[in-house]
């Protein structure tokens, strides 16, 4: 039985990213837009315009990038491609490959999402179970509507009343960027210093944004929690409130959490998305909107993909590990 779970899953995994990928490549083609005349107006400008050969100039990048052939053929060459990870090269970046922006990219958004992600989580989770538990204190109950206020506020919103404030109105913050235009990147202290002080408006945004849900679904979990017998049953034991907070309260009711932040992810990373916009952070949500902007085919194609399969990774690594560590959900009944 446990075995056609797995299997179930794992298709199911399958389906969705060959879904994912296919509308993928053909999504930005039913736009109508062609990338190839986006890359000649722009070579136009910076050449301070001039007349030319267009056609073949034309031609020649459609050969170079494979849009001459049939889309079939463009669909084939894309899906053998993706399965190697090789997503070609960037028509708007040209002789960018795109797998070497994604790889430049990639960190920088992976440290401000994990690190933000998991402050947010554990921040809105304590305070959400502590409140349930022991009523908390003034100082808390007047923090969490203000947390609540912030989580209906959307990411790049709540981004741009933070430039304003710190960065514009305050300058206790850099107004954009992962570090400073003059900088050139090193291994030292100071430009560590230096990226930290950049991430820190961003990071904050997504941890106001996120901390207020995660306070809300704890909260409601540990009032549930607090009626089951085995926490009575702890009570009359004569156990330490600590231990029971701790070891039968918050370790039961954050499980849902943890389903619950598998099932938000997509959320979250596409609120990040914005969040790096917003702040012109060089990760993934920059990269993407400037291949958005450009109709650059590759690019969109490759940062999606990476995208669809984080989230979609996660969600069955989720599903086949939630039985493992909560003994009271029994596959057959999944």
């Amino acid at each position: 039985m446990n075995i056609v779970y797995y299997i179930r899953r794992i298709f199911l995994f399958i389906i969705v990213i060959i879904t994912a990928i296919s509308l993928n490549f053909f999504l930005p083609r039913w736009t109508g837009q062609d990338p190839v005349q986006q890359k000649i107006v722009q070579l136009e400008i910076e050449s301070g315009g001039g007349g030319g050969e267009k056609s073949e100039l034309i031609e020649s990048y459609r050969k170079k990038f494979g849009l001459d052939k049939s889309l079939a053929d463009q669909y084939l060459t894309y899906v053998f491609s993706t399965l190697k990870l090789d997503f070609g090269y960037s028509i708007s970046l040209y002789p960018s490959k795109v797998g070497d922006l994604i790889g430049r990219a990639l960190p920088w958004t992976l440290g401000l999402l994990t690190v933000s992600t998991l402050i947010s989580f554990l921040v809105g989770s304590l305070v959400g179970a502590y409140l349930t538990w022991s009523r908390g204190k003034i100082i808390l109950e007047s923090i969490i509507p203000i947390l609540f206020v912030f989580s209906a506020i959307p990411f790049y919103l709540l981004g741009l009343v933070l430039i304003w404030l710190f960065a514009f109105e305050l300058s206790w913050f850099p107004l954009f960027g992962g570090y400073r235009p003059t900088t050139i990147p090193d291994n030292s202290l100071k430009f560590f210093f230096e990226i930290l002080e950049h991430s820190i408006l961003p990071a904050f945004s997504i941890i106001l944004a996120q901390s207020g849900f995660w306070a809300l679904g704890m909260r409601s979990m540990m009032v549930t929690t607090k009626g089951e017998d085995y926490m009575t049953l702890a009570e009359a034991k004569g156990l330490n409130s600590k231990r029971i907070f701790f070891n039968y309260g918050v370790r039961n009711a954050i499980l849902p959490q943890v389903t619950a932040l598998a099932l938000s992810l997509s959320h979250i990373i596409s609120g990040a998305i914005l969040v790096e916009i917003v702040f012109s952070y060089p990760g993934i949500g920059s990269l993407l909107y400037q291949g958005i902007k450009a109709f650059d085919y590759f690019i969109i194609q490759g940062v999606v993909f990476i995208l669809v399969i984080s989230i979609a990774f996660s969600m069955l690594l989720i599903d086949l590990i939630y039985p493992l560590i909560d003994p009271r959900v029994k596959i057959s009944n999944l």
